[in-house]
C-alpha cells in the first residue's frame, strides 16, 4: 500500500494547490469549512482543493460518508478529500422516501451524515475537506491521481470509488421541473413543492422506491396513480397473498395501482401528461419516474478497472488497481453467504463504506456482512436479507388469526433455490431477527433443505 505520508498538520499548513491555506482563508472571512457545510444551507461547497490527500473519496453519498468514519477509526491524523458532483451534503438516503414524509418533526438537516451546523457531532474534522459540486472527470491509478473537470489533478495515497448509481434512462424522457427521478435532496425538495394536498402525482415503477414514494405521498393527502409493470404491486418480490394485501392497502389511501409501461411524458402549462405503451394517458401535476438504476462505473471503466454490473472488488473491497477501493451501489463484491452480487440498499452502503475506509487506512479486514434492507408501506413494515425473488420457491409462515386463518400482517417468508439453499428471508412485521435470517442463509448454503416444510418455525413469530 502507498505510504500515508501526509499528516493533518502538513495538510493545514500546505493548503490548496496554488491557493491560500483553506483554514486561514476561512478564518479571514469569518467562516469555516464546517460552517460552510451548514445544515441549514445544504448546497454550499468547499472549493479549496489540496494538491494531495492521503485518502480520496469520489462520491459524496452514504458510502463515502461512512468511509470517512472508517478511515478515522484507524487513522485519526491522515488527510481526506471527498469529492461529490452533487451540491448537497451526504444524507441518510432512506429518509427521503420514509421519515421525512411521515414524521412531522423530521428535517433534512437532521438527516445529514456530514453537517457543519453549530455543535453538530458530524462536522468534518480539521484533516477532512468536503468538495461538493466538484466533478471528477477521470482517475489515473498508475499516477495515483484523480483529474477534476477543470483539469486540475489531485494526488492520493488510497482512493475509494463510491460513485453510487444513476436512474435508468427511459428513451425520450428527460428530468424536468415536473418530471422527477427520485434520487437526490433536490428531487425531494421539488416533489415536496408539487405534492400539495389534493395534487395528483403519477409514480411510474412498482419496485422498492416507487412503492415507498407512492405510499408516503398518499398518506400526505396526495392522489396517487402507481404504474407498475405487474399488478398486484411488488409481485416480483412478495408472495401472491402479501402482494394482494399491499395492493389493497394502496386503494384504501386514494392510491390507484394500474398495470402499464411508460412510453413518454409531455409537460403542459400546469402539469404533465404521462403516456403509457397501451395508448392510455394520465394527466397529473407531476410524475416520479422510478424504473430502476444502473451503477456508475464510467470512471472505473475508462481507467481500465475490471467492471461487470458494478466495479469488481475482492473481499477487502479492493478494486483491480493498486490502492483503489469501491463500495456501495457501484461495487460488485463477493458476499460471504450468497456469492458475487451488488446491493443497492443503505445498509450495504454504510457497512461497505466503513470497512473500505478502514482498509484504506491499512486494516486489511474482509467484508463478511450480508446486508439487510427494510421498507414501510402504511401499516406494513419489513426487514429482509438476501434475494426477495418470487422466481425462487417461496415458503410462507404466517401468524394465526383469531379465526384460525393465516394473519397476513405478521409472518416470515423463505426464498429457496432449486438446490435447497435459502437465498432470501422476508421478515414481515417480524423484528429483531436479521441475525437469525443471516445464520439460516449461511447454514443452508452448506446444508441444503430437503423438506421445505421444516423451514416454518425456523425463525420464531412474535
Amino acid at each position: 500500500m502507498t505510504e500515508q505520508a501526509s499528516t493533518a498538520a502538513d495538510f493545514d499548513s500546505a493548503g490548496a494547490a496554488g491557493a491560500p491555506d483553506a483554514r486561514s482563508a476561512d478564518a479571514a472571512s469569518g467562516d469555516s469549512v464546517a460552517s460552510r457545510l451548514d445544515a441549514t444551507a445544504i448546497g454550499v461547497h468547499t472549493d479549496e482543493v489540496a494538491a494531495r490527500y492521503d485518502h480520496v473519496i469520489v462520491g459524496a453519498g452514504m458510502a463515502g460518508a461512512s468511509a470517512i468514519a472508517g478511515i478515522r477509526a484507524e487513522s485519526p491524523d491522515t488527510t481526506i478529500g471527498m469529492f461529490g458532483a452533487d451540491v448537497a451534503a451526504p444524507i441518510y438516503r432512506p429518509d427521503l422516501s420514509k421519515t421525512l414524509w411521515v414524521d412531522a418533526d423530521a428535517t433534512l438537516e437532521a438527516s445529514l451524515m456530514i453537517s457543519g451546523a453549530e455543535g453538530s457531532e458530524s462536522a468534518p474534522d480539521a484533516g477532512t475537506r468536503i468538495h461538493l459540486g466538484v466533478e471528477v472527470a477521470a482517475i489515473h491509478p498508475e499516477a495515483h491521481e484523480i483529474e477534476l473537470a477543470d483539469g486540475r489533478r489531485v494526488g492520493y495515497g488510497t482512493l475509494l470509488l463510491a460513485t453510487g448509481a444513476e436512474p435508468r434512462v427511459v428513451d425520450g424522457i428527460e428530468p424536468g421541473p415536473r418530471v422527477i427521478e427520485y434520487r437526490t435532496v433536490s428531487d425531494y425538495r421539488r416533489l415536496r413543492e408539487l405534492a400539495a394536498p389534493g395534487a395528483h402525482i403519477v409514480v411510474v415503477g412498482g419496485g422498492f422506491v416507487g412503492s415507498e414514494v407512492a405510499a408516503v405521498l398518499s398518506v400526505n393527502d396526495v392522489r396517487v396513480t402507481l404504474v407498475a409493470s405487474v399488478v398486484p404491486a411488488l409481485a416480483h418480490q412478495l408472495p401472491a397473498a402479501l402482494a394482494e394485501a399491499v395492493t389493497a392497502e394502496y386503494g384504501k389511501h386514494d392510491a390507484e395501482v394500474i398495470t402499464g409501461r411508460l412510453k413518454g411524458v409531455r409537460e403542459t402549462d400546469d402539469g404533465v401528461t404521462v403516456a403509457l405503451e397501451d395508448g392510455s394517458e394520465l394527466p397529473a401535476d407531476a410524475v416520479v419516474v422510478g424504473v430502476g438504476v444502473t451503477p456508475r462505473t464510467s470512471l472505473a471503466e475508462a481507467a481500465g478497472l475490471t467492471v461487470h454490473d458494478g466495479i469488481i472488488v475482492d473481499e477487502q473491497l479492493r478494486a483491480s488497481a493498486a490502492d483503489v477501493f469501491a463500495a456501495g451501489d457501484a461495487a460488485r463484491y463477493p458476499d460471504a453467504r450468497l456469492g458475487e452480487r451488488r446491493v443497492e440498499h443503505a445498509n450495504a452502503a454504510e457497512t461497505q463504506g466503513k470497512l473500505a475506509g478502514r482498509n484504506m487506512a491499512g486494516a486489511g479486514k474482509p467484508y463478511r456482512t450480508t446486508p439487510f434492507f427494510w421498507s414501510d408501506m402504511y401499516d406494513y413494515g419489513y426487514e429482509a436479507v438476501g434475494e426477495l425473488d418470487t422466481r425462487h420457491t417461496v415458503v410462507e409462515d404466517y401468524a394465526t388469526g383469531d379465526d384460525g386463518s393465516p394473519d397476513l400482517t405478521t409472518g416470515v417468508v423463505y426464498y429457496v433455490d432449486d438446490a435447497g439453499h435459502v437465498r432470501g428471508v422476508l421478515l414481515w412485521n417480524v423484528w429483531d431477527s436479521v441475525k437469525l435470517a443471516r445464520e439460516l442463509v449461511e447454514r443452508t448454503a452448506s446444508e441444503p433443505v430437503d423438506d421445505l416444510a421444516t423451514l416454518r418455525g425456523a425463525i420464531p413469530l412474535p
